[in-house]
């Protein structure tokens, strides 16, 4: 199940946004091809990425920002990608470019830590910004609980598009995120689950004071809990797949 489009559209164009896709991209290009070459892809997660254990002793506290911009394969990334291009241009409209920016960073840098926190000794390198993107999905459920999102179910052969709330699709997500945080070893690698549900929870934190600038619950009453302006309307066409007859 992926989200592929809000109906949330922006006021503003999401300079600060372009600019982390950019980023994210062009860094990974930079090393996509020594993927494959373990000591030397195994040296730049040493450099760069967070090892829980050395940040715990005191070293590489600058990755808790450049952990940020590497990710572990093509997927990773797209994947990254996609949520920060659908929830992060309302949340930059909101802020501001500079204050997105500065909430983006600090998303990501308190899911590393409560990452370290949850396995201190851990020797697995991290990297990603799904933690920072976490806690712009956080910032977004806080603000636009109700904004309506485009889901791709894919079900084997069985695909459709269809519409949800906000928070049925954010709850989902950090649900299973959760859920995996608390089964998870993190000592064995795999999915970071605690910086995901930890940099959800940093965003919808930092969030609130803006949230209370537009009048806190007032501010749901008022929009009950929809983006504060007309959402988009999109026109979905039929496939053009032909169908094949039962007998």
């Amino acid at each position: 199940m992926f989200p592929i489009r809000d109906h949330n559209p922006s006021g503003r164009t999401p300079y600060v946004v372009y600019a982390l896709m950019a980023a994210n991209i062009l860094i990974f290009l930079s090393y996509v091809g020594i993927m494959d070459e373990g000591p030397k892809i195994s040296r730049l997660f040493y450099d760069y990425a967070i090892i829980p254990a050395r940040v715990s002793d005191g070293f590489g506290l600058e990755t808790l920002v450049t952990s940020m911009f590497l990710h572990g394969g093509w997927t990773h990334l797209a994947g990254n990608m996609l949520f920060l291009w659908i929830f992060g241009d309302n949340l930059e409209d909101e802020m501001g470019h500079l204050p997105f920016l500065l909430f983006y960073l600090a998303a990501g840098i308190g899911a590393g830590l409560i990452h370290i926190i949850t396995g201190p000794d851990s020797q697995v390198p991290t990297v990603g910004a799904s933690g920072a993107i976490a806690g712009v999905m956080g910032g977004y459920l806080l603000l636009f609980p109700k904004a309506r999102v485009d889901i791709l179910l894919i079900l084997i052969v069985y695909f459709r598009v269809f519409t949800i709330p906000a928070f049925i699709m954010l709850g989902i997500w950090l649900a299973i995120q959760f859920f995996g945080s608390i089964t998870s070893n993190p000592d064995e690698g795999g999915i970071a689950y605690w910086a995901h549900t930890g940099g959800f929870a940093v965003g919808l934190i930092l969030c609130i004071p803006l949230w209370l600038r537009r009048g806190g619950a007032q501010f749901w009453d008022r929009t009950r809990g929809h983006p504060p302006h007309p959402e988009a309307k999109y026109k979905l066409s039929r496939s053009r797949i032909p169908r094949v007859p039962r007998r």
